[in-house]
């Protein structure tokens, strides 16, 4: 992206978000920013002027006469084209979609069209630059006005947004909740909003101050609260019937609903925010985020002693109820190599190696020897459709009256085996499902993770399988920084945009996995904690499956506990399905994170 003007500053820049339509908390800005010796020509709004409160039209008025500088938020985008709703994402009927509706509805209706031009008048990125720092003031991110951008969200995230702009900071909005991340030598930074509280249990407002350093490229990042008559903006809200959870929030600082939020954000819920005071220097590389809560690394004295927790406790075991699930690794080799593939694979690791239809023809006659209950056959990789071998396995499979379900990033290996899929599912229909890797419902986030190009080639090929009527399901990450129900209301947007028949609130067509952190600490899991948790060793899926693997150099296949401990030899069980039988004792941390305490699964019916 080209380099846009820049407005230059060489005095304190004061830099807030979301009025919300909360005039009393605006008229307190301007009496702060007053106080502070900064005019509204050094002010910044980084959009979302109408929304909960009572007084858009005021608002606007009131910010449009003094001259601050605005960008545009989702919020002016939408009511100056006299949109249906606000474009915030929320998941159909959740909290904030319902509410949303009411005051996008009051806000619709009270604008003049001379407020509505002045909306969409508004620039979607306004650059800055202050002690020769370039700063990018947008609202959400800088592909997508509506995607939340939180403290927790990842660096690499971020960095993607920083990468584009050419800057040297990003200062957004959007969130509602203030931070500041220093990545390096760079910055994203979120002032908060005006009106409506942090979540912090406190009914105070936030805004920042960005004041020239001492030295060169630097800067003095200040986040701080406002005080302003809450009462009299709630009372206005009451007034004309808009939503009694968020007026009643403008006083007890807590949000009606977390629905947005990331689990970290979550659990800060009601941890009242102290201001604070940061020191910027671009050429003195920093990793720090504020507010922050760092995740502490595993205890080495965690996770050692397969019957023992460190605590001297009995440690959690789940013995096999019945095996319903048989999954095949058929090889770590794949034609990608993500960024934080759960089992590594790249186009060059083959340390598991390649599964012969032979192999995996004894597994299904152990099966059927022995008479168990097995009702799905998963085939896994690295990407499956590498090994040669697949079309006749599944050909095995279908044939012998069991399911099959196919996890593939549905790139070039799957599309150059398009006739045998097409044959399989002639004859066996939705016995044969595909479960298709989309790390994020946006390209530019999925390329993050999948590599560049790797977007159109995985469309091309969910597009066959459903124009073909194969069973069909996405898996997606949680890789984002955004919420669960945000994820899923923008893989929404996308099969609607895409014409896929894929409901995307339901968890087995769009299955979300978290992610893994084997070093961050966790609890182990006790046989005491399934009373604790309301949770039982029947929902873990090692009650209900295996996982066969053939390792580089081994003579013959051995059965694993887990589809996510594939390179963990204490997880491996023995070489039939029968060795394999023996309950597994939770000792890693993906035990508690993934299954017991995250309640995921691989396969669900």
């Amino acid at each position: 992206m080209g380099m846009i003007d820049a407005f230059v500053f060489d005095q304190p820049l004061l830099v807030f978000g979301g009025p919300y339509s909360n005039l009393q908390a605006m008229q307190a800005l301007l009496a702060q920013a007053h106080g502070l010796g900064v005019s509204p020509a050094r002010m910044i709004c980084t959009g979302d002027v109408v929304a909960y409160g009572a007084d858009g039209g005021a608002c606007v008025d009131l910010l449009r006469d003094s001259g601050v500088h605005v960008v545009a938020g989702n919020c002016e985008i939408a009511l100056g084209e006299n949109a249906d709703d606000c474009g915030c994402g929320f998941a159909p009927g959740s909290t904030c979609d319902l509410d949303s509706r009411r005051w996008f509805a009051h806000g619709r209706a009270t604008l003049s069209s001379a407020q509505r031009a002045w909306m969409r008048e508004r620039p979607h990125r306004l650059d800055v630059e202050i002690n020769g720092l370039r700063l990018a003031v947008i609202h959400g991110s800088l592909s997508d006005v509506s995607r939340f951008v939180f403290a927790s969200t990842p660096a690499r995230v971020k960095a993607l947004d920083l990468n584009e702009s050419g800057v040297d900071g990003i200062v957004a909005g959007h969130c509602g909740l203030p931070f500041t991340h220093l990545m390096g030598a760079r910055m994203w930074h979120n002032a908060g909003t005006i009106g409506m509280p942090a979540n912090d249990g406190t009914p105070r407002v936030w805004f920042s101050l960005l004041t020239p350093g001492k030295t060169p490229r630097s800067l003095i990042v200040e986040h701080m609260p406002l005080d302003y008559d809450h009462a009299g903006a709630a009372a206005a809200m009451r007034a004309v019937a808009l939503p009694e959870s968020y007026a009643k929030a403008l006083g007890t600082g807590l949000w009606p609903s977390c629905d947005v939020l990331p689990l970290s954000e979550v659990r800060r819920s009601g941890e009242s925010l102290v201001p604070e005071r940061i020191v910027w220097d671009a050429e003195g590389p920093r990793d720090f985020v504020w507010p922050a809560r760092p995740a502490p690394r595993l205890d080495a004295a965690k996770f050692r002693d397969p019957q023992r927790t460190a605590r001297g406790e009995e440690r959690a075991h789940v013995a096999l109820d019945a095996l319903d699930t048989l999954w095949i690794n058929t090889g770590t080799l794949c034609n990608l190599a993500c960024a934080s593939c759960y089992i590594e694979s790249t186009p060059r690791n083959d340390r598991l190696v390649y599964m012969s239809a032979g192999e995996v023809a004894a597994y299904l006659d152990e099966i059927a020897r022995d008479g168990l209950p097995t009702r799905l056959i998963g085939f896994t990789g690295g990407e499956p459709f590498l090994n040669r071998d697949l079309p006749a396995m599944l050909a095995d499979v279908l044939g012998r009256g069991l399911d099959a379900l196919v996890l593939t990033n549905a790139m070039k290996p799957m599309q150059n085996n398009k006739a045998p899929l097409l044959a399989l599912h002639a004859r066996y229909g939705p016995k044969l499902t595909m479960r298709v890797s989309i790390d994020h419902y946006s390209a530019e986030l999925h390329e993050l993770e999948r590599g560049p190009r790797s977007w159109q080639p995985t469309l091309d090929g969910l597009h066959w399988l459903a124009d073909n009527g194969f069973a069909l399901n996405v898996a997606g990450r949680l890789y984002s920084g955004e919420s669960e129900s945000i994820v899923r209301a923008g893989y929404a947007e996308l099969f609607a945009r895409e014409g896929l028949p894929l409901d995307a609130m339901d968890p087995v067509a769009l299955m979300l996995f978290p992610e893994m952190d084997a070093a961050a600490d966790v609890p182990e899991i006790t046989e005491s904690c399934w009373g604790i948790l309301g949770k039982s060793p029947h929902d873990v899926m090692c009650s209900s499956s295996r996982m066969v693997v053939k390792r580089k150099g081994a003579d013959k296949p051995a059965v694993l506990a887990c589809t996510l401990l594939a390179y963990d030899e204490e997880f491996e069980l023995g070489t039939t399905l029968a060795q394999a039988a023996r309950p597994v004792s939770l000792n890693h941390p993906h035990c508690a994170t993934f299954c017991v305490l995250g309640s995921a699964a691989c396969s669900r019916s």
